[in-house]
């Protein structure tokens, strides 16, 4: 090894041994600075910064959905007399007595049960329990539909119609409390003056709506024993006043039910067309429902908000076609700002099958199935379109109606 090797070496190793040295008092001076009973870790670095540090959040916060709720409205409630018997069949295939109304609507109660306030109308009146029962022209029907409406899912029924009075104070009574025995509420007729001046009022998911009903006329039948509070007639100051009461009641939405129009006509007459721009433009009303006609007449909006002329039979014996379909709408409430506004509008057409047995079918429900009887595809498929076509004749579709589902 020469000389010049040597002096190499040397100078490696001064550096060498410098190195341990500050490496050494490095260690002591950051030992030092360590907080006295915590360890290091040999697995972790060591933090040359003496201070906790933080760990980033990844929480983010998001807006909760605004308040909301879901109404669904069925035509009329015309219980002839061919429908009690399949309810007597029915009643009687199930080895219980007496009437079972429940599964001719269960085509419907996927629909309606969902809904968070379901809406009916029912057209008749009842009659005392056991009968005796009649149909047209002047009704009275069994007290079982109540709880088989209840049962479908229905929450409230509008009672103003031109059929009434059809066994006078007497029936209205009936109706009234059958209803109420089932847990049903309703508008539209009165037991008393009182009742009469109340407005129906349903606590939806938090949010106060009111009901309100009236109807075209009585079929010539006066008012029972000249009391004028039984039952609302269409009047356009008598609409508005009342649903301006409604809503100094404390109710936030409200929905007018209508029975009104000509029967068996699709398109509205002239009292729809010329009062129903007039009330929907009120701040006080919130969506028209029309009933009466028997077979399905348009929706439409009208300045942002919703008409729906008529929803035909929900469920008669009825069996021209267009008498046999019906109309199942269901329209979102959001509350925007501070006032509720319908932000989805649907509709499901309906079909009664007058065969054996009586059934309310869901058209496009039905349509969709795979088990649907290939024979009855046809007849649901010439409901649907007809009821598409009508539903949407005024703009509907373009507004953003849609089917349901």
């Amino acid at each position: 090894m020469n000389r010049r090797t040597v002096s190499i070496l040397g100078a490696i190793g001064l550096v060498l041994a410098a190195g341990v040295l500050v490496g050494e008092r490095a260690n002591s001076e950051r030992d030092a600075a360590r907080p006295v009973g915590i360890e290091a870790n040999p697995l972790l670095p060591i933090d040359d910064n003496p201070r906790v540090r933080s760990t980033p959040s990844t929480t983010t916060t998001t807006e909760p959905p605004p308040p909301s709720f879901t109404l669904v409205a069925a035509g009329d409630v015309l219980l002839h007399t061919a429908l009690v018997q399949q309810a007597q069949a029915d009643a009687a295939a199930a080895g219980r007595p007496g009437l079972e109304f429940t599964q001719m609507l269960a085509g419907v109660k996927n629909i309606v049960s969902a809904a968070d306030v379901a809406v009916c109308h029912m057209e008749t009146p009842m009659a005392p329990p056991g009968g005796p029962y009649s149909s047209y022209p002047v009704f009275s029907v069994p007290q079982e539909i109540g709880p088989a409406l209840k049962a479908t899912g229905f929450d409230i029924c509008s009672t103003g119609s031109n059929h009434t009075f059809d066994k006078g104070a007497d029936g209205v009574d009936r109706t009234l409390g059958a209803l109420d025995a089932a847990g049903i509420r309703h508008a539209g007729s009165a037991r008393n003056p009182e009742e009469a001046g109340a407005t129906t009022i349903l606590d939806v998911k938090g949010v106060k709506v009111a009901f309100l009903s009236y109807a075209y006329g009585f079929n010539g039948i006066p008012y029972p024993n000249g009391e004028t509070w039984r039952a609302n007639i269409i009047d356009e100051g008598r609409i508005l006043g009342d649903a301006r009461t409604a809503k100094q009641r404390g109710a936030e939405v409200v929905v007018v039910s209508l029975h009104w129009g000509t029967e068996y006509m699709h398109d509205p007459n002239a009292q729809q067309t010329a009062l129903a721009p007039r009330l929907i433009a009120s701040p006080d009303v919130d969506l028209l429902l029309g009933h009466h006609a028997h077979v399905v007449q348009p929706v439409q909006n009208v300045g942002g908000e919703w008409v729906v002329y008529g929803m035909g039979n929900m469920i008669a014996n009825q069996t021209q076609a267009p008498r046999e379909e019906g109309l199942l709408t269901r329209f979102t409430f959001t509350k925007v700002g501070s006032a509720w506004k319908v932000t989805d509008a649907a509709y499901e057409p309906l079909l009664t099958v007058h065969g054996i047995p009586i059934r309310l079918l869901a058209a496009n429900s039905m349509l969709a199935s795979p088990t649907t009887d290939p024979g009855l595809r046809p007849r649901l498929t010439e409901a649907r379109d007809r009821t598409t076509g009508i539903v949407g004749s005024l703009g509907a579709l373009q507004a953003g109606l849609h089917p349901i589902g």
